[in-house]
């Protein structure tokens, strides 16, 4: 997998909304005051501070094409990024994947226990949907329903909980996966999630179906091959590019697309659903560059 930079004007971009990512996270989350004060702490820990925030810029992004006020877009991709870093907290749990490092730092139960852990996530998640709710967010309330419900449904038992589930199903699996059993739980697990902060942006915009529908697609394949970049980062990235384990999946003989069709082949299937992705795109012209760019880097990246 090539180590390629980002093209510079998506590096400019992309860490410009990160930084206000990080703003919007530090005014929504809760301050480290009262008797509470290691929960807010913990969850701070959790969702500031680190991340590639391509959740979030795919939101602000996706809001960029229809116009929607970047206050109202930033609400939006900070409470998506509040739910990722939940399912980061728990994933990293021992019960789960039992991970000690999370972006170069220490996960939240080894910085803390498990238990400030346990409650760090389920106070992220419901954090999310309080801001989606909030009037702040849109000043329509169908939008702010339409949103958590989106989400809900994404984060949720058919979706990224589902996966999880799917996931635990397979380590203790007798016969090995297929093809599209692997495909439909990633899809699940990571997929959804990715799916619904590329369409969130029409969402907010009020934008026509098939535009919506355009950029809910170019999601689903944007997050297929993010998924297959991650595996293919797994097999061959360092713990210190990676900023997490690496190697893991083959060491718990877990299913992955590099598994079943191996490096070369699982790269050209990646490639694949970017090229697809970034023809998604055709009907917003120029206006969605950065969006070709970003599915470009989905499977260049090293970390």
């Amino acid at each position: 997998m090539s180590g390629q930079a980002m093209p510079t004007s998506l590096t400019t971009a992309l860490t410009a909304a990160q930084g206000e990512i990080e703003q919007a996270l530090d005014i929504l989350l809760p301050r480290e005051e009262g008797r509470e004060a290691p929960l807010f702490a913990a969850m701070r820990y959790a969702a500031m501070g680190g991340g590639k925030r391509m959740r979030g810029f795919l939101v602000l992004e996706g809001a960029r094409q229809f116009n929607v006020a970047r206050a109202s877009a930033l609400r939006v991709a900070a409470a998506i990024e509040m739910l990722h870093a939940y399912s980061l907290v728990h994933d990293d749990l021992p019960a789960m994947d039992d991970d000690d490092l999370r972006r170069g730092k220490p996960t939240v139960h080894k910085q803390w226990d498990e238990a400030t852990a346990i409650l760090v996530g389920d106070a992220l998640q419901t954090q999310a949907f309080a801001v989606l709710a909030a009037p702040d967010t849109h000043p329509d309330p169908a939008v702010r329903a339409e949103l958590c419900l989106h989400l809900a449904l994404a984060s949720g038992a058919r979706g990224m909980v589902g996966g999880q589930m799917l996931d635990i199903l397979a380590e203790s699996a007798t016969e090995p996966m297929t093809q599209a059993e692997i495909g439909r739980l990633q899809l699940l697990k990571t997929g959804k999630l990715i799916e619904f902060s590329a369409e969130a942006g029409a969402i907010l915009g009020k934008a026509p179906a098939a535009q919506r529908m355009a950029l809910c697609s170019y999601g689903h394949d944007v997050g297929a091959a993010f998924q297959i970049a991650d595996d293919l980062l797994d097999a061959t990235a360092t713990v210190e590019e990676a900023g997490k384990a690496t190697g893991k999946d083959a060491g718990a003989g877990k299913a992955t697309l590099v598994s079943l069709l191996g490096l070369e082949r699982a790269q050209v299937q990646a490639e694949r659903l970017v090229a697809q992705a970034r023809r998604h795109l055709d009907s917003f012209g120029e206006k969605a560059e950065l969006l070709r760019q970003l599915a470009d880097y989905a499977i260049q990246r090293r970390n």
